[in-house]
């Protein structure tokens, strides 16, 4: 007996959009930057789906961090081969140098074309933006046309959150001078970067059907593939523009547990004083939890960690940065004697500690390490940069803002 059909969703992507038109692919030489959540609507793989329309097989895959099937966990290197299903050559962008992250001109020997089918969640420091933009751009320079196949936004596309990326604070993690809640979708983004870096014709966008800037990700009607292994849930995604900034201290996020980035402690927190702390800011649309967990990888691996674990209340309420930078200060005031910035490298940058790396700038560091006014006062400048970032965007959004 076949299996049900999963029911139809509300929105349709760029790759249902381009299955339903196989015939544009035909005769072309195309290759695919896509990973494990790049699926159609029946869950089928992109490249297996492609390959099974009138499209055929691509010619090449590319793979971003985690891997093209997304097994590698973050900060290890993602090897390159062969696709056991196509025999298309596999091209890794994430490997053991940070030359890996931007594709070899080499790659593209034979293609006119890339494809570009990512499934990113909305915050500056998820890495698939960066690898779209810098991938495209070498597709471009070899003279090969551009596809980027557009998917919602798990956070919607209404909110903007965070300070703008500084100058001089240019990483993996903020390739690009963005809020840290963006509030566009990939292809969106894309045009954004094509606009700045005055890209010359050759970018196509396929949009969605259906989506709406309101949409959280549960409204979509599209299942969630997880589209890194420690993304694993809509809720996960909720928080992690402000949990990610976790990784930029000694603190576990959660990785190694069941419930990444919704799990924050170390050995000797104190998880009813972290959790009181915590409260005490207010911040809306979230619960904190006191509690203990082990981490059987990663930060802490084997030893038991007091902390907290946040429960989201109200998605739309909940101002997921100003969360992380509230965790930071609490944990530094509850904890201080478990709570450390973390020095080693991150993401192949040895010369700036990781915290500034994810904030954009030295700031969100001091404010943590100083008196409360100097970390209100650069939540408070956020504003400025949002409001700025608002007006650039505007001409670049596929789907319209309501009531225009």
């Amino acid at each position: 007996m076949r299996p049900p059909r999963p029911p139809r969703p509300a929105v349709h992507t760029g790759l249902d959009r381009l299955l339903a038109a196989p015939g544009r692919l035909a005769g072309r030489h195309y290759g695919l930057l896509a990973h494990g959540a790049s699926v159609t609507a029946d869950l089928a793989p992109i490249h297996l789906a492609l390959a099974a329309s009138a499209a055929g097989p691509p010619a090449a895959l590319f793979g971003p961090e985690h891997g093209y099937y997304g097994v590698e966990q973050d900060m290890v290197a993602a090897a390159g081969g062969a696709d056991p299903w196509t025999g298309a050559p596999l091209h890794s962008l994430y490997g053991n140098a940070e030359a890996s992250l931007r594709p070899c001109p080499r790659a593209f020997d034979g293609l006119d074309l890339l494809i570009v089918d990512l499934q990113d969640v909305g915050a500056r420091y998820y890495t698939y933006a960066a690898t779209a933009v810098w991938a495209a751009e070498a597709a471009l320079a070899a003279g090969c046309e551009v596809w980027v196949l557009d998917r919602p936004n798990p956070l919607g596309g209404e909110v903007v959150e965070g300070n703008l990326r500084e100058d001089g604070y240019e990483s993996f993690v903020g390739a690009f001078r963005l809020p840290v809640r963006h509030g566009l979708t990939l292809g969106e983004l894309v045009r954004l970067e094509a606009q700045r870096r005055g890209w010359g014709p050759g970018l196509t966008v396929w949009e969605m059907e259906g989506w709406r800037r309101d949409m959280l990700w549960q409204e979509t009607g599209l299942p969630w593939i997880a589209p890194s292994p420690n993304m694993p849930t809509p809720a996960t995604a909720a928080v992690y523009p402000g949990l990610c900034l976790i990784e930029g201290t000694e603190l576990s996020e959660g990785r190694g547990t069941t419930r990444p980035f919704l799990l924050v402690g170390a050995p000797g927190v104190d998880p009813p004083h972290l959790a009181a702390r915590l409260a005490a800011a207010e911040v809306p649309g979230v619960g904190v939890v006191p509690t203990y967990f082990r981490p059987q990888f990663q930060k802490h691996a084997g030893a038991l960690c007091g902390g907290v674990e946040l429960v989201v209340t109200d998605r739309r309420a909940l101002p997921a940065f100003r969360l992380g930078v509230e965790l930071l200060r609490a944990a530094a005031e509850a904890a201080p004697g478990a709570f450390a910035w973390r020095t080693a490298a991150y993401e192949f940058v040895t010369d700036r500690p990781a915290i500034d790396l994810l904030a954009g700038c030295d700031a969100c560091r001091r404010g943590v390490e100083g008196d409360r006014a100097v970390l209100d006062s650069w939540i408070a400048s956020w504003r400025e940069d949002e409001a700025a970032f608002r007006e650039e965007r505007r001409e670049v959004l596929l789907y319209p803002e309501e009531g225009t």
